[in-house]
């Protein structure tokens, strides 16, 4: 009966080590950026509430200003 080679057990290359480096780099670098818009959307929505909309949500205009002219990349 043969063996069954693990992912861990097989030794890459130093191209493909170098490959998988960088897929990992695009994809955190993507879910990054998808984060990053999804923020500027939220944020350009939060403008666009009216005054009653806001009151139910329990901000003020003054912080929903503040809050959606943030940069994208503020946390």
């Amino acid at each position: 009966m043969g063996s069954i080679a693990t992912f861990s057990s097989v030794r890459l290359s130093r191209f493909h080590q170098a490959q998988l480096g960088m897929r990992i780099v695009v994809v955190r670098l993507s879910s990054r950026l998808a984060l990053i818009m999804q923020r500027r959307r939220t944020r350009r929505a939060l403008l666009s509430l009216t005054d009653d909309q806001l009151k139910d949500i329990g901000v003020s205009r003054a912080d929903a200003y503040r809050e959606g002219l943030r940069r994208p990349w503020d946390v």
